[in-house]
């Protein structure tokens, strides 16, 4: 356990989307401020707009491994390479631990969500869901990652 899963399951518990609290857990890294990170990850919460697909935890992820390690050149395909082949890591960790990357399969659910509105944060809502404790397992392996991967 690291202190990036506790911030990024406060950053849930306070009411943030399971993208945002991941991501944002790393601003320091990322050189960016919460604020910032909270609107470009905001879409990805819920599988992507509470479709239920690719899980938010790992799109703050792939969101945090891309600032860090990623391109900005389109023709440098052994960086752009090396950053896809994090992400696949990373997602085969999250698929071993946790059974899947999509947010539905996670949830328990037999098909993607209809309503885009967002569920009430009660104490209910936590009990009956993975999200926070996914928050901070997808930060500490980000995190341990990180460590034994620095980036350049």
């Amino acid at each position: 356990m690291s202190d990036k899963g506790d911030k990024a399951y406060g950053y849930f518990t306070q009411g943030y989307n399971c993208s945002q609290a991941v991501a944002m857990a790393f601003s320091e890294e990322l050189g960016l401020d919460k604020e910032k990170i909270a609107r470009i990850a905001g879409g990805f919460g819920g599988g992507m707009g509470r479709m239920r697909e690719v899980c938010g935890t790992f799109s703050g992820i792939v969101m945090v491994l891309s600032q860090l390690y990623g391109y900005s050149d389109p023709n440098d395909n052994e960086t752009k390479k090396d950053l896809y082949e994090k992400v696949r890591a990373l997602a085969e960790r999250f698929k071993q631990d946790n059974g899947s990357i999509i947010c539905r399969e996670l949830l328990g659910l037999d098909k993607a969500e209809k309503s885009a509105t967002p569920e009430p944060r009660t104490s209910e809502y936590y009990k009956k869901r993975p999200c926070p404790e996914l928050c901070r397992y997808a930060a500490d392996i980000l995190n341990e990652f990180i460590i034994e991967n620095p980036p350049k």
